[in-house]
């Protein structure tokens, strides 16, 4: 095979049926869980979550055996180092390990944990015989295999200051991603600006400590592109730069404290907009990603499926906060725009009136059918209807002017 393509895109384009399933994290535990006896077998299953995705305490999987905490530990630790002691352990994981090295290495040897996961959980699953399993059961057996059995090549960094959870090759030094995250931090965790993807990438190259550590972010024959992981994780639009930049990305995937919402944007996690808590919050980020007006129950609708959370919108309880907040406006028949977007609150008339005054000059007819549509969303009939109100409106010249206005 081309040594200049990556052993990822090599599996993945053969379709290799024996080269697929040694990614397959489920098939790998459980043929070398076979080695280990039933007991150990089932306590490693539970204390891991390798079955149910919950993962289990020494207290409740020792009621299940009638055994001490201790003693769970015990044949936890055991089963673990029989599984190390095998044999034939380098042929299941081989594989597994070349292209978690190679993912990791076209990082700059670090990525944050669930980032990573995401990433292999989808080679993973792509030729499993569990299709069945959800995802969070394929990222437990992944990092079963990660933390346990490929302990000497990787390591979790799980006290940083700086990151949050992460892997990172073991001997491999991240310092000089630290020093960088710091700079980064210090710029922009006092604002409570939203930036874009690209707009944060753009900003780390211009920080000295980036310009200080540059060459180490020059990365050989990186050929994975991580197209599919990203539109999960809102970034379509930014795939193509992100793929130039994975190195930079793992800062922004792998920093406290600034996160990113479900519409791909970022900024501190103090900020409703990256971490809507209340159902107004809520209501808010959906229409400002629209970008568009939309009906209460759409924006309901939106909410649920978007998962915030657990908590569901009712229609009733948004129609009520769209009602009551004015940054929200009334601009057709269940339809509501933000008052940022420019758009007016009141009666059609009362929208007219407003575009008058602000003109200070008669318009026509058409320069009022305008700029009513650009406030409100209603038919151009509506409008002609109400400039025949003979107590608001004059004409003037075949023009429009209010009652009151005098020329």
């Amino acid at each position: 095979m081309d040594s200049n393509v990556s052993i990822l895109d090599q599996i993945i384009k053969n379709k290799k049926k024996e080269e697929v399933s040694n990614l397959d994290a489920i098939l790998i535990i459980d043929s070398l869980f076979k080695e280990l006896s039933d007991r150990e077998r089932d306590i490693l299953i539970r204390r891991h979550g390798l079955h149910s995705g919950r993962k289990e305490t020494l207290e409740k999987i020792g009621k299940a055996h009638k055994l001490t905490r201790e003693r769970v530990r015990q044949i936890e630790t055991f089963g673990v180092k029989k599984l190390r002691e095998l044999e034939h352990l380098s042929k299941y994981l081989d594989n597994l390990k070349k292209v978690i090295s190679q993912l990791l290495e076209s990082h700059g040897g670090l990525m944050e944990k669930e980032y990573l996961l995401d990433a292999l959980t989808d080679f993973s699953s792509e030729g499993s015989n569990f299709k069945n399993y959800d995802k969070l059961i394929h990222k437990n057996y992944l990092n079963f295999l990660i933390t346990k059995l490929l302990h000497d090549k990787f390591e979790v960094i799980s006290k940083s200051k700086i990151f949050d959870i992460a892997y990172k090759l073991k001997y491999q030094d991240h310092n000089h991603l630290e020093e960088i995250a710091s700079e980064f931090y210090e710029k922009i965790s006092k604002d409570n600006n939203i930036y874009t993807t690209k707009e944060l990438i753009n900003l780390i190259n211009t920080l000295k400590t980036y310009e200080k550590h540059k060459e180490k972010f020059k990365i050989e024959d990186d050929t994975i592109n991580l197209g599919k992981v990203i539109k999960k994780n809102f970034e379509e639009e930014h795939i193509e730069i992100i793929n130039s930049n994975k190195p930079i990305y793992t800062i922004l995937r792998a920093i406290k404290r600034i996160k990113q919402n479900k519409f791909g944007h970022w900024g501190h996690e103090r900020l409703a907009e990256i971490r809507p808590k209340t159902i107004n919050d809520k209501i808010y980020l959906v229409l400002k990603n629209k970008k568009e007006p939309m009906h209460f129950v759409e924006i309901a609708e939106t909410i649920n499926k978007t998962g915030f959370d657990s908590k569901i919108a009712n229609p009733a309880t948004v129609h009520n906060e769209l009602i009551l907040d004015k940054r929200y406006v009334l601009v057709g028949r269940g339809l509501y725009g933000l008052t940022e977007w420019g758009f007016r609150r009141g009666t059609v008339i009362d929208v007219i009136e407003e575009i008058l005054l602000e003109a200070k000059r008669p318009l026509s007819r058409e320069e009022i059918i305008q700029g009513v549509l650009n406030k409100r969303l209603v038919k151009k009939a509506t409008v002609i209807l109400a400039l025949m109100n003979k107590n608001k409106f004059d004409r003037a010249e075949g023009k429009y002017i209010l009652k009151i206005q005098t020329l």
